[in-house]
């Protein structure tokens, strides 16, 4: 070091000089292979302990090391390289020993820095893998963000599978010998009849998102387990009540007969009672039900309570045909990643004597606005899901029925119509139109030539049918008894908006039987193409009209009394449809059937799905007992698979982090290894004595 310093490790020569000698033999590398000795003299610098020992360096053609005695060191040249031993005395004035040149600063201009390749090998690389560990890790993560950003796309196909191999288990025979089955029966007692359904259903998958996979019983046969006695309850029990029970008891023993035994005890039945039982007085109702309440569980050992009978507004029967539609359709399945849930569909049902409409509209899911107040009776607000806490399965659905809108109530309430408006005017006016077959009234809504008669009391109408479907039409148009507005429905009821945009409709009974028994049209409703075929048949004769009817032409399920009044209920139903719901006339989306997936939907499914939809409750903490001792692995697919994908992301993450930091260290050591296995002399003009 400058400055009369020294570096470390640095030791000082003794003073003096002295030649010597040696000799040896050894091979070496170099641009070549050879033997050889050399001799040589001279002068040099060393360092030592002692007189009489030292060690020297030589400069030459080859390198090599030497040991020696003497009291110095020399330098000599020779043609090669080797190992020797040499004795030598002499005395001199040593120079100064050389010292390191030190390490220059590392500034980018240092004139004393010098590039040289590092003679040592890299342990890692990174020329090819560096590339590929990244494009791999990309690649990782964008397979993470894809499969978290879009699961419905991997999920899709097993569902749809999952629902067509649903769909073939619906339709094949009920297996009675599986225990883990459950059984539901529910009694539709009727004005006309009552009816009973088994229903059947596996265990909750353990998915507090899924309702019970709830399906009709088939028999062994395929057939839906179902029966059907006459007259109504309201019939057979009005004046005595004590008769309810003898009444069900066929519909209760053939339940009873495809239930397993076993499972009676905890098969839960429901007897609901509908138009018929509404129309008794309420003490008549009660003591109805009372008869069944207490001599029911004396005879069958179902799950039967004072709350499973009862008699249903037509609200709520409403609501369970909504819900039943719409189940069977799977508008209730819900993906755990889908931020919108499926679209529901809205229903049309026109009986004989009432007509109901129900709907989820998008305005429904709000608060309604003050004005709208007064329509809350037509609103229902239900949970089908079984946590009262989960928001995915509340329905605010707008229900409404209206009595004599049926298809037959029309009629009488047309022709009632017709004979008061025929004979003011004849009284008014001195004729005698309609009062004897000689000048009947020509009914517009009737086929050409068709003669009917209409008695009320003492009164008779004479009617003959002249078949114009745009004047029946406008006949049946002060029936529908609504307002103008788009806001008012039949009656000038309050009518929920409809998203004619963003809507889909089913029209079941008279819509479907209009549409289809004689006209073949049944399925996706188009307006224009039903007028014409309408306007077609209306026009056609009486005698036409049968001959084609009794030649098959029709459909199976239409009788005369289709036939016959055909072009009345075609008209009835257009009038219903666009004046009295204002469905546009360009509206697509409704269909009319009778089968949904080739199975009849009846609001006794709905009505179970909704009674029951608390019993997922039981399995659920069930599952929930079996995943506390399940793996990591199948609670994170199955319903923590975001925290699984963060997981392997922060993985993937730390392993980049990881190669990152292996780099900058393995640079770190090259050039540690450049500048220490290295050293760079300083110029002759800058080295400095002791």
């Amino acid at each position: 070091m400058r400055g009369g310093g020294t570096w470390p490790g640095e030791r000082r020569a003794p003073t003096g000089t002295g030649t010597g000698t040696g000799t040896g033999t050894g091979t070496g590398t170099g641009t070549g292979t050879g033997t050889g000795t050399g001799t040589g003299t001279g002068t040099g610098t060393g360092t030592g302990t002692g007189t009489g020992t030292g060690t020297g360096t030589g400069t030459g053609t080859g390198t090599g090391t030497g040991t020696g005695t003497g009291t110095g060191t020399g330098t000599g040249t020779g043609t090669g390289t080797g190992t020797g031993t040499g004795t030598g005395t002499g005395t001199g004035t040593p120079r100064p020993a050389l010292r390191p040149s030190p390490v220059p600063a590392l500034t980018p201009l240092s004139p004393r820095r010098l590039s040289v390749p590092c003679p040592c090998r890299s342990p890692f690389p990174w020329s090819r893998p560096r590339p590929v560990a990244l494009g791999l890790a990309a690649a990782a993560g964008l397979l993470l963000l894809l499969a978290a950003a879009a699961p419905r796309r991997w999920a899709a196909p097993p569902r749809r599978g999952e629902r067509y191999l649903s769909r073939l288990e619906e339709l094949a025979a009920t297996d009675t010998e599986d225990a883990a089955l459950s059984y539901g029966v529910v009694v539709d007692c009727g004005s006309s009849g009552s009816r009973v359904f088994v229903y059947v259903w596996p265990p909750h998958n353990g998915n507090p998102h899924d309702l019970l996979d709830i399906r009709q019983m088939r028999d062994r046969g395929s057939r839906p387990v179902v029966k059907k006695i006459k007259p109504g309850i309201s019939v057979a029990a009005a004046a005595e009540p004590e008769r309810a029970t003898p009444y069900l008891r066929p519909l209760l023993r053939f339940a009873a007969a495809h239930v397993p035994a076993p499972k009676h005890k905890e098969t839960p039945l429901y007897v609901l009672c509908t138009a018929g039982m509404r129309l008794l007085p309420q003490r008549q109702q009660a003591a109805i039900l009372e008869d069944l309440v207490q001599n029911i569980p004396l005879e069958f050992d179902f799950l039967f309570s004072k709350s499973h009978a009862e008699v249903i507004s037509g609200k709520q029967e409403g609501v369970y045909a909504w819900i039943g539609i719409n189940f069977v359709l799977g508008r209730f399945d819900h993906e755990d990643e889908s931020l919108v849930r499926k679209r529901t569909v809205g229903i049309l049902d026109m009986g004989g004597a009432s007509l109901q409409i129900a709907y989820e509209g998008a305005q429904l899911r709000s608060l309604l606005l003050p004005a709208e107040e007064a329509a809350k009776s037509l609103l229902a607000e239900f949970n089908l899901g079984c946590d009262v806490q989960h928001s995915g399965h509340v329905y605010r659905v707008y229900v409404n029925t209206f009595l004599g809108f049926g298809g037959n109530f029309a009629r009488q309430r047309y022709e009632e119509l017709v004979l008061n408006q025929t004979h003011a005017h004849s009284r008014l006016h001195g004729q005698q139109t309609g009062l004897s077959a000689e000048t009947p009234f020509l009914d517009p809504c009737l086929p050409v030539g068709l003669e009917d008669t209409v008695t009320r009391g003492e009164r008779t109408l004479h009617m003959r049918g002249r078949g114009d479907w745009q004047a029946c039409a406008k006949l049946l148009q002060p029936l529908l008894g609504g307002a103008n507005s788009s806001q008012d429905s039949l009656t000038g009821a309050y009518k929920a908006p409809i998203d004619f945009s963003n809507s889909e409709f089913y029209g079941f009974s008279e819509f479907f039987y209009c549409t289809e028994d004689v006209l073949r049209l049944g399925g996706y409703y188009n307006a224009p193409t039903f007028t014409a075929a309408a306007q077609e048949y209306c026009s056609q004769r009486w005698e036409v009209l049968t001959k084609r009817f009794r030649g098959g032409l029709y459909s199976s399920h239409a009788d005369e009394h289709r036939v016959k009044y055909q072009c009345f209920k075609s008209a009835w139903m257009y009038q219903v449809l666009h004046q009295g719901f204002h469905f546009p006339p360009d509206y697509p989306s409704l269909r009319t059937a009778q089968l949904v997936y080739d199975r009849e939907v009846q609001w006794t499914l709905g009505a179970i799905l909704y009674k029951t939809r608390f019993l997922p409750l039981r399995d659920l903490r069930q599952e929930n007992i079996r995943q506390a001792h399940a793996s990591w692995l199948r609670l994170s697919f199955v319903y923590n698979h975001y925290l699984f994908f963060a997981c392997i992301l922060v993985v993937a993450l730390a392993i980049v982090l990881y190669l990152l930091r292996l780099r900058r260290i393995h640079r770190r050591q090259q050039l540690d290894a450049l500048w220490l296995d290295k050293v760079v002399l300083l110029p002759p003009g800058q080295a400095g004595g002791p």
